[in-house]
């Protein structure tokens, strides 16, 4: 069993504020305010201009706005409803986590070729997966360009194979994960271990309750007793900060690279 808990943003909750207030800074009248297009003569539109519609810019700003709303919806559930869950904030943070440090990876790589690499390799995956999804569906793509999610994944292999970029790799979320927490200056068996924290959480294991939840009382049912559980603020702080790091270092790296 486990239980609710009131959130008090000002007290053992605070650690959440500083995150929350760099999403803030996003939000406009209406929507997100997402990263700019790189200006033309950037080293970002560099790394764009051979890849045609498969540019890295794609990835990172959409990755960056998926993190951001990820946080946001936390945010809204503690801030508005007010009451918090023990595994929700670990579902959503892990989200963001994930996006964040995606965005990290695209814009890092030792060079031109391995930054291509990485976002060829993305747009292959997604393709992939697109495909999968149309043949769940039984959905085919209709018009004069139209391709199908498997057609447009070999597009971008064959666009691979003429910027001399084969074989694409498949990307690992946990090997994106570890590149990003070393890029920007964080231990990535630490962040890796949150990750997995998060990933148990959002996929109900049981693990991740006895773990990191916080016994506080027994309840009696038909076969004994079972632990109650609360949100263990202390291990929620140790996915909090690494994504709030790799906002952090998406913003600041973009605003380099795409100016």
């Amino acid at each position: 069993m486990t239980t609710t808990t009131k959130p008090d943003t000002e007290g053992k909750f605070a650690f959440l504020k500083p995150l929350f207030d760099a999403v803030a800074a996003h939000h406009g009248p209406d929507a997100y305010i997402p990263l700019p297009e790189p200006a033309p003569r950037s080293s970002l539109a560099t790394d764009d201009r051979p890849l045609g519609g498969w540019t890295a810019s794609t990835l990172i700003r959409n990755s960056f706005a998926a993190g951001l709303s990820h946080v946001d919806a936390l945010a809204r559930q503690i801030t508005v409803a007010r009451v918090i869950d023990p595994h929700s904030p670990w579902t959503l943070l892990r989200g963001a986590l994930e996006n964040f440090a995606t965005s990290t990876w695209l814009l890092a790589g030792t060079g031109r070729d391995e930054r291509r690499t990485r976002a060829l390799a993305s747009w292959a995956q997604d393709m992939h997966n697109r495909g999968q999804y149309e043949d769940d569906t039984g959905h085919t793509p209709t018009g004069p360009n139209a391709r199908t999610g498997t057609q447009r994944r070999d597009e971008i292999h064959a666009l691979a194979t003429t910027l001399g970029l084969s074989p694409l790799p498949r990307p690992e979320v946990r090997k994106i994960i570890e590149s990003a927490a070393s890029e920007t200056g964080l231990d990535p068996a630490a962040v890796r271990a949150a990750w997995r924290v998060g990933s148990g959480f959002a996929h109900g294991r049981h693990w991740p309750l006895v773990r990191v939840g916080a016994p506080v009382g027994a309840i009696a049912n038909n076969n004994g007793h079972m632990v109650a559980l609360v949100l263990d603020e202390e291990h929620l702080a140790n996915l909090t900060t690494p994504v709030l790091t790799l906002l952090n270092h998406t913003r600041t790296r973009y605003t380099v690279r795409a100016t």
